[in-house]
């Protein structure tokens, strides 16, 4: 998965994914690390977000990245302290998610599974 950053934004993205949402950061190889940018492990399995730096630089709006969290209420209250939007969707089968924006206004799905949870 891949979103875009402004260029000069690394340090803002890493308080961000990794302080806020609590992804690891994963270093770029060696060969791709002028090109600037971050990465993060999502999942224990290896799954990966790359952000890439783009100039010009337009934020995702509608294309999203979806992250399972295990604490929903923790992770929305941190979003909605840190200024970042909640905004509550109900449309998928067993999970409660919403999306939010990170500093750059790209545009993001946050889940948790909650079995037995239908949709509305």
């Amino acid at each position: 998965m891949q979103l875009a950053i402004p260029p000069g934004e690394e340090p803002r993205a890493e308080g961000f994914y990794a302080g806020l949402l609590g992804l690891r950061s994963v270093e770029k190889p060696l060969q791709l690390r002028h090109l600037g940018g971050l990465w993060f492990e999502c999942t224990e399995d290896g799954v990966q977000l790359h952000l890439g730096v783009e100039e010009p630089f337009r934020p995702a709006k509608k294309a999203h990245v979806a992250i399972v969290v295990e604490d929903l209420l923790r992770a929305e209250q941190s979003l909605a302290a840190a200024g970042h939007p909640i905004v509550v969707d109900t449309q998928l089968e067993g999970y409660r998610p919403y999306y939010t924006e990170d500093p750059f206004g790209n545009r993001m799905e946050i889940l948790a599974e909650e079995p037995g949870l239908g949709t509305t």
